[in-house]
């Protein structure tokens, strides 16, 4: 079996960025991935901005206000956000809002709790009783972003914010991989979906929603070929049909070594498995190799990926969030793929560690340490929900009450 490092390592080398981009608008781009580095236009903000409703002055001119003495001085114009601004005359204010560009001339903002409006036929006055340093309250023009600087890196994973920021200097579209296509499968005679009769021996199949709404939030392109009969015939050909359109063929039991576990032969008998097994728990049984494109299919490419899950829930749950994510986002062009992993507090015992490398679904508790699911059984689809994340516990460890421990939270794995 190989370590749970290696086998990811493995994946990962083999990973290669699918072809093909495209232009989308930046307010559909949410969680796609750029295909190009995103370079400002202009500066951010494009000129010096207030940062304060208040005054707007030449220090200069409140120099004697230094000694305590008032200055007061005629307010020459009024300046909202969106208005262009005059030169500031010597010896006068300007009355200016949050965001509104710095008239030139002008060096400091005033904020307005700190001065004494008044109104008299001639207009406004401003009465200032301190001087302000130079440049207090201005924004500076390029203060976040400077004229022809990277934003955005390809390879980046566009969130909600990271689309503001493109918004923000004037990118209405942008260039983004296209999604990965991916076909899935099912294997199980026993299998049966909600709303079907349950007869003696069968169960419903939770995988089949776990991981397509777990690719769903990859943006993958996703083709369901549903439930498949636990028969190596049959399985060859839904093989072969994934693979002809697809760039990973994702299967969920059958990798296993019993009698009616066709999916590991019958990829071997369509393409290669070039990794089985990893010493890990739960999900020992996870496949990875490729399976032969055919015809005009293979001009695309000569295989299609493939990675076959075990089928037990959590295992299936865990192996895709550990293997199936960072390989997905891989072929989607992302540079980092890797978790934030945290150290975090143990707040309970176990006694015995694994041979295999453990990850244990643990909840953060009130103290801010790490409680674990009393059940750690591969079935237990509960432990899933209950949880905030993974222990990644290493082979035969025996963890005490009060160490720290890897933590892996599940909006980690998610994003």
């Amino acid at each position: 079996m190989l370590a749970t490092a290696d086998a990811l390592g493995r994946l990962l080398d083999a990973a290669r960025r699918v072809d093909g981009d495209e232009r989308i608008d930046t307010l559909d781009a949410a969680h796609r991935v750029l295909a190009a580095d995103v370079i400002s236009p202009l500066d951010v903000p494009p000129m010096h901005t207030s940062s304060m409703d208040g005054y707007a002055v030449r220090a200069a001119d409140l120099a004697c206000a230094a000694d305590g003495a008032p200055v007061t001085l005629d307010v020459s114009q009024r300046i909202p956000a969106g208005q262009a601004a005059e030169p500031l005359a010597a010896g006068t204010a300007a009355r200016i809002f949050t965001g509104a560009t710095v008239p030139p001339g002008a060096d400091a903002i005033v904020m307005q709790e700190m001065v004494q409006a008044t109104q008299t036929d001639t207009g406004s006055r401003a009465t200032f009783t301190q001087t302000p340093a130079a440049g207090e309250w201005i924004t500076r023009q390029g203060a976040d972003i400077e004229r022809s600087s990277v934003i955005l890196r390809a390879g980046t994973r566009l969130t909600p914010q990271a689309l503001g920021l493109a918004a923000s200097v004037g990118c209405a579209q942008l260039d983004v991989v296209r999604p990965v296509r991916v076909a899935i499968f099912f294997t199980g005679d026993e299998l049966r979906m909600p709303g079907e009769p349950l007869e003696p021996g069968a169960i419903y199949n939770s995988n089949r929603f776990t991981l397509r709404a777990l690719l769903g939030r990859l943006g993958c392109e996703v083709t369901d070929f549903g439930i498949v009969a636990d028969q190596l015939d049959t399985t060859r050909e839904t093989l072969r049909r994934a693979a002809a359109g697809h760039d990973l063929i994702l299967t969920c039991g059958g990798v296993s070594v019993g009698e009616e576990d066709h999916v590991k032969p019958a990829v071997e008998a369509e393409g290669h498995i070039s990794m089985w097994q990893i010493a890990m728990k739960p999900g020992k049984p996870l496949a990875f190799g490729a399976v032969r494109r055919e015809g005009a299919a293979a001009e695309r490419g000569g295989e299609a990926f493939f990675i076959g899950l075990p089928g037990n829930p959590v295992s299936s749950f865990c192996t895709f969030l550990l293997f199936v994510r960072p390989f997905l986002l891989r072929l989607a062009g992302v540079t980092e793929v890797a978790p934030r992993v945290y150290s975090m507090r143990a707040d309970f015992s176990q006694k015995k560690g694994d041979r295999r490398n453990e990850f244990l679904r643990a909840r953060v508790n009130e103290a801010g340490g790490l409680d674990l699911f009393p059940n750690q059984s591969s079935a237990v689809l509960t432990s899933t929900v209950w949880g905030d994340g993974l222990i990644d516990n290493p082979p035969d460890h025996a963890i005490r009450a009060g160490e720290s421990v890897r933590f892996i939270p599940f909006s980690e794995l998610m994003r």
